[in-house]
């Protein structure tokens, strides 16, 4: 056998690579068990994991530390988490999972409006938090240039699938990760009805398919962002009670 030698480059070339194919979770809440119990699971599935226990905490290691996902409570000591959303969205499209003890629709339908991604209430098990988890971080990574890209010029406004951008007068408009998945779905059946479920499942993930309200929220932010007049749509359509379709 042969002995090691100080400075063999093998272990230092691996471990710069695997560092980089870790997510980084940022979790937000004042309530030590639960953050506790969440650091614990997410270590365990190599998760790397920084907590806050305020939201001024959280708005500084998100900026210091880029996480590719943050889980966050909306009742945090120092100020609401919608207050949170709101910053974070002002400079990042980071998804936002939101954990939180309230269960009105109205407080859901805020922190969606907000731009939070979805929405666990607690108490919560643990298995489907990691699997709402895994959805916002898949749907906020990039995909794979393919032969059907498209791009679509609707005079108010333009998309380029495959460069995932929006151009409104001349200027790149701002979705979230969620925004963004939503009006692809609709872009690439363009001329046709999606139905509420499908566009839930392909969005949000094959669990969902009956919280039409994350739909009714987004598509009023994207009318928002892109229509002329988003009281009177021209190019997002909604068939009541069936689903939505995108026209030229």
């Amino acid at each position: 056998m042969t002995a090691h030698r100080p400075g063999h480059p093998v272990t230092l070339n691996q471990k710069p690579e695997r560092q980089v194919s870790m997510t980084r979770v940022l979790v937000v809440d004042d309530e030590p068990q639960i953050v506790r119990a969440l650091v614990i699971n997410l270590k365990a599935r190599k998760y790397e994991v920084d907590a806050a226990p305020d939201g001024a905490t959280a708005l500084q290691l998100a900026a210091a530390r880029h996480p590719d996902v943050i889980v966050l409570d909306l009742g945090l000591p120092d100020m609401d988490g919608v207050e949170v959303i709101r910053g974070l969205r002002g400079w990042t499209r980071v998804p936002i999972l939101v954990l939180s003890a309230r269960h009105s629709s109205d407080e859901k339908v805020e922190a969606l409006d907000a731009g939070a991604d979805d929405y666990v209430t607690k108490p919560f098990g643990m298995d489907e938090l990691l699997a709402r988890l895994r959805a916002a971080v898949r749907r906020a990574e990039p995909t794979g240039a393919g032969e059907d890209d498209v791009q679509v010029d609707t005079g108010d406004f333009s998309v380029d699938l495959a460069a995932k951008k929006v151009n409104r007068d001349g200027r790149d408009v701002r979705l979230t990760p969620t925004e963004w998945h939503l009006l692809e779905v609709l872009v690439r059946n363009i001329g046709r009805l999606v139905s509420q479920k499908q566009l839930l499942q392909e969005v949000w993930g094959p669990s969902y398919g009956t919280e039409t309200n994350y739909l009714r929220v987004y598509m009023a932010q994207l009318r928002r962002k892109l229509e002329a007049d988003p009281a009177h749509p021209r190019h997002f359509i909604t068939e009541p009670g069936m689903g939505y379709r995108f026209e030229k």
